[in-house]
Order: structure tokens, then C-alpha cells, then sequence
């Protein structure tokens, strides 16, 4: 008998103890944005109009969970509401089935799959070029805007070469090489000050003819060709630096279409920090970057709208922090979230894409099916 009620005391603590992690684990972070914001109405250019420029943008990290949250705290409205295709695209890599931002921006940058960690290069570590290039080729002008240091993995993927996305110092040397016409971002430091050659990439790129603009009243007063590093590593995070990211997308695309002439320009846009805090779990201002983000994809469409040839799409290269909305107030903006991991995870991302050229999209694709697809824009 007192085996059997030690026993039943055992079994009642387990359980005590199991349900105080679950409750643990269900825990829920809640946020209300202090900013939200009206969404941009515009008209959709025909789907038939030539496409001159190609505005692809990027938010890292940024699964249908991370929208669908950004989406209750504006209160029910994003401007991605306004785009008018939406499919799925498949994130695994050659190696892995849970891609990192290497392998997941390759496949995006130049339509083809490598193997994570690898930035510009296939599974054997040779260069693959990204969509940019062939812009180049063909004449047109190219651009990249990041909110990340510019030794991060996905701005890496369109205009650098590794076989290790942490090689920075070669990493960096890259955007010597790459002639990319408009680089906007952050990572003074791993251009000069951290790099053990003792090379400044940007003095560099200086003689060879680049403005360097290390603050926004320098960027804003300078003309293609453009490097701007804007902080020593990322950017501020988005309630700090205000408008500041928005500023850079509107200087790149007043460059980039009064320099291309009938060519046009191809600029890829990343919303880079997003997918940094949600590895940390931080719902606040892992929102904060995405509704960001946003509010500079609104900006794009009205540029893209009264231009009337420029295909925009919007995807991401994987989900981050197996987030999920179990909570929340469409009314109020108010979201309650758990967080699974810190980490990346295997879902399909959705992509969405505006403007003409759109009917050539739809459906699920893989990541590096996408990417060529726009590709083939770039023409």
C-alpha cells in the first residue's frame, strides 16, 4: 500500500512536471506595433507590357507565418496584398533539406541549386552568376540594397564567389570584382578595419571610380557608381533607423532609371534583418523589419506603377524560428506567437510577383526554378 501511494506521488509529480514544460514551451510572446500604416493603391500595368526592369525583393526568413503575423498587426492590410500572383517556392539545397541563406539565395540569384554555405558558386565551389551579370552584359544598370552587412550571405549571392560563406575577406573582395553599379547596405567594417590582408576594399573601389558614402546626406548627394556603407556592421534595427532603408531603395531606383537609358536596370532588395531576430526569437522587432519591409515594397509598386515596365517579385529564401500564431486581435494588431527553434526550417515559402510579365507565374516551384524564371525577364 505505501509502494502503491509513493508510486501514485511519483506519477503525479511527472506529471506536474510535464505539464509545467508545456506550458513552458506553449509560452506566447505578444506584440502590438507602435507604427502601423496605410497600404499604397495602385494600377497594375498589363501583363503583356514589355518588362524592362527586373525589382526583385528578398525578406529573410520571411515564411507565410511571418507575414500572416505582420499581417494581423497592420490591422488586417500589407502592401503584399496588392500583389497579384502568389505561389509556393521550395527552399532545400544540394545538401541539406533545411537550406541557410547561401544555398537559398544561389538557387534565387542564379537559378540554380548549390549546397549550403555556398555563396555564388556551385556544390564544387565554381562561380555561378547571378541574374546581375547578365544584366551587365546586356547593358543594363544593377543594384543591390541589403539592411544586413554586406559580407552576409544573400547580397554575397548575387555579386561575390565562396565556397564558404564565412570566408569574409574573400567574400568582401568580391564586390571589387563584381561591377555592380548601386551597393547599399552595411559592413564598413569588414571592407577595412577587420580584414587580416589590411586591404581596404572600399578605398579600392574608391580609385576605381565608386562613390563611397558612408552616411545617408553622402549617399543621398552621390551618383552611380554607388558603395554605401551606411553602419560598421547591420544596419540600426527599424525603429532606430527610421526611414533610412526606404531612403536607400529610393535613391537606388532614382539612379538606376535616369542612368540605364531604354535598357533598364535590375535591383535585388533585401530585408535582411528579419530573419536575424527571429533566430533570436524576438517577435518585436523581428515584425518591426518585415512591416519595414513592407512599407518599402509599397514604395517600389508606386514607382513600379507609373513606370509600367518593371516586373517586381517578392519571396523569401526560407522560413526562420518555426513560428506560430496562436493568439491575437486582428482589431487591436495584436499578435501572441510561439517560437518552435531559433533556426531555419524546410516549409514552402510563398513568392508573389506584380506587374507585366506576371502571367508567366504561378503554381509551386523549387527555389532555383524560380530564380531562372525571372531570369529570363532580364532581357
Amino acid at each position: 500500500m505505501k509502494n502503491g501511494r509513493t508510486f501514485l506521488l511519483i506519477l503525479m509529480l511527472v506529471s506536474i512536471a510535464c505539464a509545467c514544460r508545456k506550458e513552458e514551451g506553449n509560452k506566447l510572446s505578444y506584440y502590438v506595433t507602435p507604427y502601423p500604416y496605410e497600404i499604397v493603391s495602385v494600377e497594375e500595368p498589363p501583363a503583356t507590357n514589355e518588362v524592362r526592369n527586373v525589382i526583385f525583393l528578398i525578406g529573410d526568413g520571411m515564411g507565410l507565418e511571418q507575414v500572416s503575423c505582420a499581417w494581423v498587426l497592420n490591422h488586417g492590410k500589407l502592401n503584399l496584398d496588392n500583389m497579384s500572383v502568389v505561389g509556393l517556392s521550395r527552399t532545400y539545397s544540394l545538401s541539406d533539406l533545411i537550406t541557410d541563406s547561401a544555398a537559398g539565395g544561389t538557387a534565387l540569384a542564379v537559378g540554380q541549386k548549390t549546397s549550403n554555405s555556398h555563396v555564388g558558386t556551385d556544390a564544387e565551389g565554381k562561380p555561378l552568376y547571378s541574374m546581375l551579370v547578365k544584366a551587365q552584359e546586356l547593358g543594363k544598370k544593377t543594384g543591390v540594397v541589403v539592411t544586413c552587412h554586406m559580407a552576409d550571405a544573400t547580397p554575397a549571392d548575387f555579386c561575390c564567389h565562396s565556397d564558404n560563406r564565412y570566408k569574409y575577406d574573400e567574400v568582401i573582395a568580391g564586390y571589387g570584382q563584381c561591377g555592380v553599379d548601386y551597393i547599399a547596405g552595411g559592413g564598413r567594417d569588414y571592407f577595412g578595419k577587420n580584414r587580416k590582408d589590411a586591404r581596404n576594399i572600399a578605398d579600392e573601389m574608391g580609385t576605381k571610380g565608386y562613390a563611397v558614402a558612408y552616411d545617408e546626406v553622402a549617399l543621398m548627394e552621390a551618383h552611380l557608381p554607388i558603395l554605401a556603407l551606411l553602419a560598421d556592421d547591420n544596419l540600426p534595427v527599424a525603429l532606430e533607423r527610421g526611414d533610412l532603408f526606404r531612403h536607400m531603395v529610393g535613391k537606388g531606383l532614382a539612379e538606376l532609371s535616369t542612368s540605364c537609358g531604354d535598357k533598364g536596370f535590375v535591383l535585388m532588395i533585401e530585408g535582411s534583418s528579419i530573419d536575424d531576430w527571429l533566430h533570436e526569437n524576438r517577435i518585436d522587432r523581428a515584425m518591426e523589419e518585415l512591416l519595414d519591409f513592407d512599407r518599402t515594397l509599397g514604395d517600389v509598386l508606386q514607382w513600379a506603377a507609373a513606370d509600367g515596365h518593371t516586373l517586381v517579385v517578392v519571396t523569401a529564401d526560407h522560413a526562420t524560428g518555426a513560428l506560430t500564431l496562436q493568439d491575437g486581435d486582428l482589431a487591436e494588431g495584436r499578435v501572441g506567437v510561439a517560437f518552435g527553434n531559433d533556426s531555419h526550417n524546410g516549409i514552402a515559402v510563398p513568392y508573389y510577383v506584380w506587374g507585366p510579365g506576371r502571367n508567366q507565374f504561378g503554381g509551386t516551384m523549387e527555389n532555383a526554378e524560380l530564380g531562372a524564371l525571372i531570369t529570363s525577364f532580364v532581357r
